[in-house]
Formats: structure tokens, sequence, C-alpha cells
């Protein structure tokens, strides 16, 4: 790899199922499912999850049950929860919960931003100001998300300058990491490439983070040339769960089975158990009623079906 094969300590995955992932779905799971897919993602290994969403239920009615799967979630060493917050009421909201970090987000397209949001982008930056303002005065750390960087429903192409622009504003509110998304997974291995290499030229990899969406089959390939640029926080979704109701065609996150099979079969340690993850898929994809797209599940599956009808025999 280009700059040299990522050890444990540098990969962080940043599993978003619960929240990016379930809030795309036409049916709605109860807390208590949703409590106990969180209790089997850390038995798996996972230390990072961002759970849910402060949002106005009228929104995401998805997880309209964030108080109360908050505070119904396992405190577990060395794991992290985190939430998504729209604005100050919803952080006064997390405030209340045992939710250790928070994020924000808006769009490197105007009209997806709008579409979103409700807001033009510069109109954005002083209400999630307010956010990280106030979580800093209670010592919780906030996370970004930049949504469209490499691609807009609306807008098509959106220049890396937005990105740049977006990226150092969120900064210098004191957001501590920003994840990059490719909303509707058309970013290729060459544009990832490049916007990277010129993003890294201006802020440390170590503060940015790969989302990509698995919409053309490119979020694996898009998510092994970032680790090639040292980007090694990866965000991704149990059975690749996922989409965004703003931007027509996008599919799900990184399938968490996928990035998992990579890297290690590349010899990258993740500190996750791959059959104990595929049982949460397989739990919720139960619930759903309907397949979950990670391809390493699906190929659990298969397996495991085979084996039952020969046993049967």
């Amino acid at each position: 790899m280009g700059k040299g094969a990522p050890t444990l300590t540098e990969i962080k995955l940043v599993e978003v199922g619960l929240r990016d992932g379930l809030q795309n779905e036409d049916k709605i799971l109860s807390t208590s499912v949703k409590k106990k897919a969180a209790e089997m993602l850390i038995r798996a290994g996972l230390k990072e999850l961002e759970v849910t969403s402060f949002v106005h239920p009228r929104w995401v009615p998805q997880l309209s049950d964030a108080r109360e799967l908050a505070e119904s979630l396992p405190q577990e060493e060395e794991v992290c929860y985190r939430a998504l917050i729209p604005n100050r009421k919803g952080l006064e909201r997390a405030l209340d919960t045992p939710v250790q970090e928070f994020a924000v987000f808006l769009s490197a397209s105007e009209t997806h931003n709008r579409k979103n949001i409700n807001k033009s982008i510069e109109e954005t930056f002083p209400v999630l100001e307010e956010v990280t303002d106030l979580a800093a005065s209670r010592g919780k750390r906030v996370r970004g998300y930049v949504s469209t960087v490499f691609g807009c429903p609306y807008e098509g192409e959106v220049p890396l300058e937005n990105t740049a622009a977006i990226c150092e504003r969120l900064f210098e509110m004191g957001v501590y990491e920003i994840s990059l998304g490719d909303t509707i997974g058309v970013a290729t291995p060459r544009e990832v490439k490049e916007k990277l290499k010129a993003l890294t030229g201006w802020f440390s990899a170590d503060r940015l983070a790969g989302h990509f969406h698995d919409t053309r089959g490119t979020a694996l390939v898009n998510a092994y040339v970032c680790l090639e640029q040292g980007v090694t926080t990866l965000d991704c979704a149990f059975g690749g769960l996922g989409g965004c109701p703003y931007a027509p065609g996008a599919s799900g996150n990184a399938a968490t089975e996928d990035l998992v099979y990579m890297l290690e079969g590349m010899g990258v340690r993740t500190g996750v158990n791959l059959e104990a993850l595929c049982e949460v898929s397989r739990m919720i994809q139960t619930e759903l009623d309907k397949p979950l797209p990670s391809k390493v599940l699906q190929s659990e599956i298969a397996v495991a079906e085979k084996k039952k009808g020969e046993n049967a025999d």
C-alpha cells in the first residue's frame, strides 16, 4: 500500500448501522431489538457505535426512541456511543443521556444541503457552531459529517474547494474528526485518491474518515484507497444497511462484514469477530424481513444453509 500497511492501532471502524442504517428502513424496530443489536456488536468487537439521532421524530420516526435507547445501552469500557445532532435543541435532549460523543452534519453541495437541512450551507454554520460550543462546554467531543463530497444527486460533480472550505470551518469550530461522505455511491478509486491527496495536504489524515455507499459496488475499493492515502478511519454499517432519503438511488453503506473480511485478508487486524458480527446482521435481517446487501453475510448464510441441508440428509 502506498503509505505502508496500516497497523491495528491505526485502523478505526466506526459502526453507523444503528443510526445511518435503520433511519432509512420503512419498518421501525423496537428499542429492545436495537439494544440487543448494540450489545451483540460490542461482543463482536466493535468499539465505536453511532447509535441514534436526536432529530425531531416527525422527520425520522425510525429513531424516535433516541433517548430511551441511549439510556438502555450497557456502559462498557472502551466503547464509545455517538449520536447525530441536528441543532441545539437536539443536543440539549442528548446531553441528559449517557451518550459520550455527538456528530454534526452538512453537505458540500448547496442543493442537497437545502433538501436535507432546509438551510443554505452558510445558514447551517451558526447552527453547528452553537452545537459544538455547547458540547465543548460540557466536555463532549463532536465529529463532523460532510455529505456529497464525491457527487450530488442534484448538482452532479461537487468542487473540491467546497469540501475544503467546509472542513476548515468545522475544524475551526472544534470538530475533532470529519467523515467525508460518498452519499450516492458515485466515487471511483481514482477520484478518491486525487481528492484525498489534496485534502491530506491541507488537513491531517488522522482527522479525516471515509464514508462510502456501495450503490455502484465501489465502496470496498474506495475504502482501500483511503488506507493507501493514510486515512485509516472508515465508517461502515453491519449488513450493508443504509441509504439517504434525500439522495435518490443511494444504497447502503460499506458493509462492516465485507470491510472486516477484506482487512483481515490483507493482514490488518480489526479486533472484530466476523462470525459474531454476521449473527447481528442475521438477526436484523429477520426483523426487517428482507435480505441485507452484505456479500460476506449472504455467503455465510448460504454456506450455513448448505451444511444444514447436508446434515439433514
